[in-house]
C-alpha cells in the first residue's frame, strides 16, 4: 500500500524539504489511529526515514516491523529498523506472500517511484492539503503509466482531503 501526503499543487514538501504545512488535530489523529490497527509493516527509504527519525521515531513506527531500504548506510541506525539492502522490488513482493495485516510505504518518493515502475503496489491513499506553489514534487517522472482507480474520498474539517485508490492491473 503506497500513501503519502502532499499539496494540491502536487508537491510532497516546500522547497526546503520542511512538511510544516501538514495539519494534525484530533479527527486527523483519530484516523490515523485506525489506520495503524490495519498495518504491521512499514517499508522507509532513507530519506524518508531521516525525516521520521527528526520527528523522534529514530526507532521506527511502533508496533510494526520497520524496513528501511538504502544502497548507502552500512548499519541500521536502530534495532527496532532492519535495514535492506537487496533488491527492493523483490523484497517487497516476497514480503507481500508472507500472511500478516497491510503494509504501508511511509513516505520516499525515490523509493515509491522504484516500486510504481515495477508494478509492485496495488492500493493506498494520498491525502491533498489545500495549497498550492512551490516545492519537492510528490513524483519522479516515470517511464509507464500506472492506472488508479478511485476507491474513496474523505474530506476532512480542516480542508485535507483523502483519496484512496486501487492500483489497476488491467490498464
Amino acid at each position: 500500500m503506497f500513501g503519502g501526503a502532499g499539496s494540491l499543487g502536487g508537491f510532497s514538501a516546500r522547497p526546503d524539504h520542511s512538511v510544516d504545512w501538514l495539519q494534525w488535530n484530533d479527527e486527523v489523529a483519530e484516523f490515523t489511529a485506525t489506520f495503524w490497527l490495519r498495518v504491521d509493516a512499514v517499508l522507509m527509504g532513507r530519506k524518508a526515514y531521516e525525516a521520521a527519525a527528526a520527528t523522534g521515531l529514530e526507532a521506527g513506527y511502533p508496533n510494526v516491523a520497520n524496513y528501511l531500504f538504502s544502497r548507502s548506510l552500512q548499519a541500521s541506525p536502530s534495532p527496532g529498523v532492519q535495514l535492506v539492502h537487496e533488491d527492493a522490488v523483490a523484497f517487497v513482493r516476497q514480503l507481500k506472500e508472507q500472511p500478516g495485516k497491510d503494509i504501508c510505504l511511509m513516505g520516499g518518493r525515490h523509493f515509491a517511484h522504484t516500486l510504481f515502475e515495477a508494478g509492485a503496489h496495488r492500493r493506498g491513499g494520498l491525502q491533498r492539503a489545500p495549497g498550492l506553489g512551490a516545492g519537492v514534487p510528490a513524483f519522479h517522472t516515470m517511464t509507464r503509466q500506472t492506472v488508479l482507480e478511485l476507491k474513496q474520498c474523505r474530506q476532512f474539517r480542516s480542508g485535507c482531503v483523502l483519496l484512496t485508490y486501487r492500483v489497476r492491473q488491467d490498464a
